[in-house]
């Protein structure tokens, strides 16, 4: 065997903009295309709202414009502007900052001067103005090199600071943003800062109650069991309902971040919540019970913040300040009085919530006899499981940087399922064979999870039956045929997962795979085409008269074919629920008896044979349906 030299010229040093594309994971967590909430491009934008949001948050700037058009992000804010004589290096100099002035930035969230620069090595174009006191400063660069260092001049605009960037396309590749992510990452924002207005291209998002609108927003009325609970305090504001879905809903913030893995502040509002509960109503509740069905938020400030990671979606820090009162204490001490006196001042919500502990724990005690025996049997059939082909690296594996990848296809059938097999990566993607049609669940309580054997065994396939914590596979992606059958599938599979895992669904973990419904060729070029559009370009691109060949089913298709739609190219689309979206209402219309509306529903929509072979995916209509 050869042998490795292991001298001074083994060791390397990168600079800065080298370390940050050569690991760019390590600054801005996956890369991605933009199909899922957490993408680069997404921690992109907002490493650089970050810095506006602080300056408003020191007083300064009451507005932000942003604007996103063809890859290019703008973003103006009318804080106070970066000092002229710093403005090159604060945005390509590694460690360079007003963060680190604490008088200046007490409880940021922006804290150790890498986002920007990050964004500036990341992106194919880099732009930086300056505007302060009368004066302007700029400066362009190009994958964090300066480009053109632009003199100071006189300005007649508003202080502030003007960034413009376009993310590198070989680094994001095929990347697109999707409005519905930048809206629901901006109303944040809003709700975190009452009293800013943010312009996200030419629309105004504007909070005046912070997270009461939040919740506001991402719950229904209707569907509430009682009004929300809105409690503010030095540092720390919550919000709290419970509505009639399965699942617990929360979301959580430190200094205006949202950590979307949660971290110490979370595991101390849950337990404090279960706590003051518990020793209002004098019971021994069971934690999952006063849980179920929760809608929270909650909020809090912290001086030095510690993340588990350089995106910040998980809060590791166990003081509010160094030195200071515990993380656990301060929430439990600030819950167990004001929720406290608000459940004495307000009897019927009181009555409410104790009714939707009541009918929680009623559910779990009915599920406990039929929950033992399909866990014993799944545990069995997890040995030799037939229906899935797993993969060897899982979304629960945290110290692996493809976790992200971990990919769970759902497929009908088993040629479908023999094509996937054999075409996808065994590292980062499983298969879950469907034996047919599964059961339309909308109506049934969670016991048909347990009672109904795919259900049961594709729960514990995913590991989430206590709740999102243990979940193995970050994209749980439907893989049916483009054709009624399969449109179908994806329905009643869609059906499970709002009714019983709507979470899965809120954060952004279920998608629709996207295959191709034409192969166009001729001997020299093959192109593969997902809508009638695409095939006539294809067309008109060969000339002559290629060979055009229809895929009905995704059985139809090659393992070695299969194998170039479901790689790095592969698309998806991501099933999102809008604001307005009401499940319960949205299942009932769609997935419950026949009605009249729902009958003229189908003849105004109802369309020939043709249009369905042709549009099948493209107008993705199961997706229309459930409010995507």
């Amino acid at each position: 065997m050869q042998e490795v030299i292991y001298n001074e010229d083994s060791i390397k040093s990168l600079d800065w903009r080298e370390h940050i594309r050569l690991r760019p994971g390590m600054y801005i967590g996956k890369l991605g295309d933009g199909s899922a909430a957490d993408d680069g491009i997404y921690v992109l934008v907002k490493e650089i709202l970050d810095n506006s949001i602080d300056e408003h948050a020191m007083g300064y700037g009451k507005q932000i414009r942003i604007d996103i058009h063809e890859g290019r992000v703008t973003v103006r804010d009318y804080g106070r502007g970066i000092p002229l004589g710093k403005v090159i290096d604060c945005v390509s100099k590694i460690n360079t900052g007003g963060k680190y002035d604490s008088k200046a930035f007490q409880k940021s969230v922006g804290l150790n001067g890498v986002g920007t620069k990050a964004v500036n090595a990341l992106s194919s174009y880099f732009r930086v103005q300056s505007f302060r006191e009368g004066e302007s400063k700029t400066a362009e660069f190009q994958f964090g090199n300066l480009l053109k260092d632009h003199p100071i001049e006189k300005t007649t605009e508003k202080n502030g600071t003007l960034i413009i960037f376009e993310p590198d396309d070989a680094i994001f590749r095929n990347y697109r943003f999707i409005p519905e992510f930048l809206e629901d990452q901006i109303w944040n924002y809003a709700f975190l800062n009452s009293g800013l207005k943010i312009y996200f291209n030419g629309n105004e998002y504007y909070s005046a109650k912070g997270l009461a609108d939040l919740l506001g927003r991402k719950t229904n009325e209707d569907n509430r069991r009682y009004p929300i609970i809105h409690l503010k305090g030095e540092d720390i504001e919550v919000a709290i309902t419970h509505t009639d879905q399965y699942g617990e809903e929360y979301y959580s913030f430190v200094n205006g971040q949202y950590t979307t893995q949660g971290g110490t502040h979370l595991a101390a509002f849950k337990e404090a919540l279960v706590k003051t509960v518990r020793e209002f109503y004098n019971k021994n509740y069971e934690p999952a019970d006063v849980r179920m069905g929760i809608a929270a938020a909650v909020s809090i400030r912290v001086q030095e913040p510690v993340f588990e990671s350089q995106t910040k979606t998980k809060l590791g820090s166990i003081n509010i300040a160094p030195e200071g009162q515990s993380i656990r204490s301060f929430v439990n001490d600030f819950l167990k009085k004001q929720l406290d006196d608000y459940l004495h001042k307000n009897p019927q919500t009181a009555k409410a919530l104790e009714e939707r502990i009541q009918q929680s724990e009623k559910e779990r005690k009915d599920i406990a006899g039929i929950q033992k025996l399909a866990n014993e049997k799944a545990k069995k059939a997890n040995l030799h499981n037939k229906k899935l082909r797993d993969c060897r690296i899982h979304y629960t594996d945290v110290k692996n940087e493809k976790r992200y990848e971990s990919t769970l296809f759902i497929t009908e059938g088993d040629s479908a399922s023999g094509s996937i097999t054999k075409s996808r990566n065994v590292e980062t993607q499983a298969v879950f064979s469907l034996r047919g049609k599964p059961l339309n669940c909308f109506g049934l309580t969670k016991k048909v999870v347990y009672e109904n054997d795919e259900f049961n065994l594709l729960q514990h396939a995913l590991d989430i039956e206590d709740g999102l914590e243990k979940l193995r596979y970050n994209r749980i992606v439907l893989a049916t045929d483009a054709d009624v059958d399969g449109m179908h599938i994806r329905l009643l599979m869609l059906t499970f997962f709002l009714q019983y895992f709507p979470d899965i669904v809120r954060n952004g973990h279920l998608y629709i795979l996207e295959t191709p419904l034409f192969r166009v060729r001729n001997k020299q070029k093959t192109i593969y085409c997902y809508s009638e559009e695409e095939k006539q370009q294809a067309i008109k691109k060969l000339g002559g008269k290629p060979e055009i060949t229809r895929f009905k089913g995704l059985g139809e298709i090659s393992p070695d074919e299969f194998g170039k739609f479901i790689g790095e190219d592969m698309r998806l689309e991501p099933v999102m629920l809008r604001k307005e979206t009401h499940i319960s209402k949205l299942l009932s219309y769609y997935m419950g008896k026949n009605t009249p509306e729902r009958q003229q529903f189908i003849i105004e929509n109802l369309k020939i044979e043709k249009d369905i072979v042709e549009n099948a995916l493209t107008e993705v209509p199961v997706l229309e349906m459930v409010g995507v």
